[in-house]
Parts: C-alpha cells; sequence; structure tokens
C-alpha cells in the first residue's frame, strides 16, 4: 500500500479528532520541552538547540510521515554518538564543534533518506533483539555517567567512560548538597508521575518548580549551576559546511546514526501499531524522519529521531493524526520565541536528573531478564554489546555487535538442529523420538529430519553427524531416510557432500532416499545431478511412503 506523500495523515480527517488531537499535543509538549533541552545538553548543544531539533523533526514528520501517532525530535540515544562524533574533528564549545555537529545531521538526513527513497528499510533488522538490547543499556550507562557531575554539582571532565567516573571520584570532595536535593527532587516527580499517570508531565513540573527554587532562593550564590541566558528567537538558517578532513571523522558516527534512527524508528513503529509496518509506510516514515534531521541540520542544530516514550505518550492520549505534532510544534515555537528568558535559572541538576530518568529507561532489565531465561549464548551477546559500548565507544560497541549477531547467526547455521524420527503408534505420523510422545522405529531404517538448509557451514557437520547416528544405531541400518521437510535449499557443497555421504553409504549396504522435499529442493536435486545418482524412484512424497518402499522384510519368526 503507497501513501499519500503530502500531509498523509491528514487525508481523510476528522472533525471529531481535533480535540483529541490538541489534547495529545499539549501533554506531548509539556513533556518534550525539558528533555529535549536536556538532550541538547548530550550533544554539548545550547540547550536552545534541542528545541529546534524537536520544531524540525515534528513539522518535517507533519509534513511528510504517514505513521499518524510518532514523535520525532532530538533524542538520547543518538545524542552521545553526535557528541563523541564532532569532538573526534573539533573542541567542543567552539563555533566549529557547533558546526560540524550540524553538518553531521545533514549526514545522517542524506542517509536516512536515502535508506527511505530506495526502500531499503529492512536494514533495520539487521541486528537481533538481544544486541539491540544490549546497545541501548550501554547508552544507557554512557548517559547515567556523563550526567553524574551535573547530579552532583561538579565541573567534570575526562573523554571516556573510565575517564569521567575517575575525574567524580576526584572530585568527590567539592559534591554540591544543593545540586543533589534539586536533582533527587526533580528525579522523585518525574518518577511519580510516571507511576501514576504517564501524560502527567512530571519532567515540565519539576523544571518548573526547581528553576522558581533557585531563582527566588538565590540558590546560584550558594553553588548551584544553572543554564544563564538563552538566546531565543528563530535560528540563522544556513548550509553547514565541511573539510574532507572533517567529514573523514564524521563518516562513521553518521553511518552509526543513521542506523540506529532506522532500528528504532522499526521499534517505535511497531510498539505504537502492535506489529510490523507496511513497508511502503516505514519507507515513507524514514523519509520524513531523514528530512526532519535536514531541516535540523539547515537551523543550526543536530540530528533528530523517532521517539518510542513520546510516541506511546501520544497514544495514550489519544492522538489520532500528525495535527498532535503541529500542536506541540506551535507550543515550542511560542517558547523558542517569548520564554527563553524564563530558563536562565533553570538548573543544569535538573537537565541532569530529567536524563539519568531517560537512561532507565534504556536499562530494559525485564528484557535482559527474558532474554537470560531464553537463551544463555543470547544474554552472554547482550552483556558483551552493553560493555563494548560502555567501556569501549558507542560506534565500536555496535560494529561489534553486528558482527556478535553475524557470528552468533553462522554458528547456529553451522550446527543445525535435527532429529532422529519414529513412528507414531497405530499412524502413518513420523515424529521427533525425545518429544516425549509413542514413537516406534523400523528396524533396520534411520529417518533423519534435518531442520536448516543443506549448506557449504553445515555440509561436513552433517555427513559426520549421519554417519555417527548409523554407527550408534541398536541394529544394522539398511534404509537412510531424509525428512528434508526442514530444508529449504541445498548449496552446491552441500550437494557434493550429501552425494559423498550417499555413496559412502551405498558402500556399506545403505540404500538412501529423500522424502518431502520442497520444489526448490527438488530442482537442486535435479539440477546437481544428485537426483540421478540416488534415483528417481528414491524421492518419495512422505516418510511412510519412503519406509514402506523401502525398508528391509521383517524375517519370519
Amino acid at each position: 500500500m503507497r501513501t499519500r506523500l503530502v500531509v498523509p495523515t491528514l487525508w481523510g480527517y476528522q472533525g471529531a479528532w481535533l480535540g483529541p488531537d490538541v489534547v495529545a499535543g499539549l501533554t506531548v509538549v509539556a513533556i518534550a520541552i525539558p528533555e529535549q533541552m536536556a538532550t541538547a545538553r548530550l550533544v554539548n548543544m545550547p540547550a536552545v538547540a534541542g528545541l529546534y531539533a524537536f520544531l524540525a523533526g515534528s513539522i518535517l514528520f507533519f509534513a511528510l510521515g504517514p505513521h499518524r501517532q510518532m514523535s520525532v525530535g532530538a533524542d538520547s540515544t543518538i545524542a552521545p554518538v553526535l557528541a563523541a562524533g564532532a569532538a573526534a574533528a573539533a573542541a567542543v564549545g567552539t563555533p566549529r564543534y557547533a558546526d560540524l555537529v550540524s553538518f553531521l545531521a545533514l549526514m545522517v538526513g542524506v542517509l536516512v533518506l536515502a535508506a527511505g527513497l530506495l526502500r531499503l528499510g529492512w536494514i533495520a533488522e539487521f541486528l537481533s533483539t538481544p544486541v539491540v538490547t544490549g546497545v541501548l543499556a550501554g547508552i544507557g550507562v554512557e548517559i547515567v555517567v556523563r550526567q553524574l557531575p551535573a547530579v552532583l554539582g561538579l565541573p567534570g571532565g575526562g573523554t571516556t567512560t573510565i575517564g569521567r567516573v575517575r575525574t567524580v571520584v576526584d572530585q568527590v570532595d567539592h559534591v554540591n548538597g544543593w545540586a543533589i536535593g534539586i536533582a533527587a527532587g526533580v528525579l522523585a516527580v518525574v518518577v511519580v508521575s510516571e507511576r501514576v499517570n504517564r501524560r502527567i508531565p512530571g519532567a515540565l513540573i519539576g523544571l518548573v518548580a526547581s528553576t522558581v527554587v533557585v531563582g527566588t532562593a538565590g540558590l546560584k550564590s550558594h553553588g548551584v549551576r544553572v543554564l544563564g541566558v538563552i538566546h531565543g528567537g528563530l535560528p540563522p538558517f544556513a548550509v553547514p559546511s565541511a573539510s574532507w578532513g572533517e567529514i573523514r571523522h564524521l563518516v562513521v558516527p553518521a553511518l552509526t546514526v543513521a542506523f540506529l534512527c532506522l532500528a528504532q524508528t522499526a521499534a517505535t513503529t511497531r510498539q505504537a501499531q502492535a506489529g510490523a509496518p507496511a513497508l511502503d509506510e516505514f519507507n515513507q516514515d524514514l523519509v520524513a524522519v531523514g528530512a526532519g534531521s535536514l531541516a535540523a541540520a539547515l537551523g543550526g542544530s543536530f540530528a533528530v529521531n523517532s521517539s518510542p516514550p513520546r510516541t506511546a505518550v501520544v497514544v495514550a492520549s489519544g492522538g489520532r493524526s500528525q495535527v498532535t505534532s503541529l500542536v506541540a510544534a506551535a507550543v515550542v515555537l511560542a517558547v523558542v520565541l517569548f520564554a527563553t528568558g524564563a530558563l536562565r535559572d533553570l538548573p543544569q541538576a535538573t537537565l541532569g536528573a530529567i536524563l539519568v530518568f531517560v537512561a532507565t529507561r534504556l536499562l530494559r532489565l525485564p528484557d535482559l531478564r527474558a532474554i537470560l531465561a531464553f537463551d544463555r549464548t543470547e544474554f552472554g551477546l547482550a552483556v558483551v554489546t552493553i560493555l563494548a559500548v560502555v567501556f569501549v565507544g558507542i560506534e565500536q560497541g555496535l560494529l561489534v555487535a553486528m558482527l556478535l549477531s553475524l557470528a552468533d547467526r553462522v554458528r547456529r547455521s553451522a550446527r543445525p538442529r535435527d532429529a532422529v524420527l519414529g513412528r507414531e503408534p497405530g499412524t502413518d505420523h513420523w515424529i521427533p523420538i525425545d518429544v516425549g510422545r509413542p514413537a516406534e522405529q523400523v528396524p533396520g531404517v534411520l529417518v533423519y529430519l534435518l531442520y536448516a538448509p543443506l549448506w557449504y557451514g553445515d555440509a561436513d557437520y552433517i555427513r559426520v553427524r549421519v554417519r555417527d547416528l548409523i554407527d550408534a544405531a541398536p541394529e544394522p541400518v539398511r534404509v537412510f531416510v531424509l525428512d528434508a521437510d526442514g530444508v529449504s535449499d541445498i548449496d552446491y557443497t552441500g550437494v557434493r557432500a550429501f552425494g559423498d555421504l550417499a555413496t559412502e553409504l551405498k558402500g556399506r549396504g545403505v540404500v538412501t532416499a529423500i522424502a518431502r522435499s520442497s520444489h526448490l529442493v527438488h530442482h537442486d536435486l535435479k539440477h546437481s545431478g544428485l537426483l540421478t545418482d540416488i534415483g528417481p524412484d528414491h524421492l518419495f512424497a512422505s516418510v511412510e511412503d519412503a519406509v514402506t518402499a523401502l525398508a528391509p522384510p521383517r524375517p519370519n519368526p
């Protein structure tokens, strides 16, 4: 199903939706304002840049996005990668650093936009769920470590996770009790609000309350760090630029952020729609998210991404279309134009506490427990990914995660699951003999079910496996039947290996047959010549037909 290209969620709009859309928009903006400003801190950009990013993401997704409830803007998942990428080419806090953050947004926007236009949304499925869980958890730990100085009222320092923790330990004698109290209070308000009702703007309540307290009580004189003067108004629109040397530093971060945008947009869509999205709609979502990053780049801000938490709030608030995003953007624009002066006493500890809360939502402990209960190997992949992201770097951790995912899949494919089958008594059904149901094996017959393609990675393993099963059979095997119902295809190496096995078994007086092969496997067998070697009359529609035709006669009592 193709989507309309311009304001797709307004086609067929109903008047009854306007009220819920306005309410959802006001609810989202109450959460977004403090969250977007806090996320800007992760990118080492002015707080107002986070609001600019929200404007760009919301307006462009309103114009182009087919997902009715998705919220797009500054995102804490990709923020640390953006900061690390720009810091590799320019000093943090300099005008050049800000330019490179915007140029990085331009690169990310082009990549995500291209992925949508070229229908490459399937790339989002490239990482397994345990590995994605590990990446997000690692980013969550990184965010917490980065915010420790703000929460504790310390200057901080360091360039790595270990370095930042060591700096905090060295500065612990200078902890500011007022900053800790502000952070603890804001965090308590956010947590309680979230548990009572997700639509309660706990972050906004904490932001307003802490700002008022700092201003009226004069806590700046007690060492509480605040944002200071925030320059509002519309941003100066310009196309960011970078030298070839700087671009080389930005390529890997841009690819990493683009990949995270694809993966998170897919996850957000599934969460909101309770299932996989239509491919055309998902690719159009990517076009809209990519366009949002391009607009943010032109406005001197940073790359945007879809937000699962804010999208969940839109769904819970009854939002019906992207009018929700337009309402939220209108309120944020009013703040940018007229109300930034009210934020000068906003304590940095408040934003740190908000980010710590955001980080806890990336540490999905129930998911990690579920992965551990399902499979220890996959849990190990998640843990290794967390450690790689935390101690090596997010880009390197994502690369490690991709390689681990591939390695685990290759390992599983090279050592596939299989089963020896037996006949269910009184029927012609053949079932695995170890499933806890009665199953009888025919003397002299081994029926082997393979749950995998027969390819170069598992060909030798399967040949040895079948040979061992025949040697271990309680009675001499005279007929070997491959139940090919689980075999999707056979490559040339697999054909050669199976042919060698059939020849070896023939020399030992064992007849080879294949049952329940698909038309694709039949094609592979025919064109490889293996079907001729085995004998076309040894290809059967069912296991029962094969056993009935080939089973050795039982001796008379």
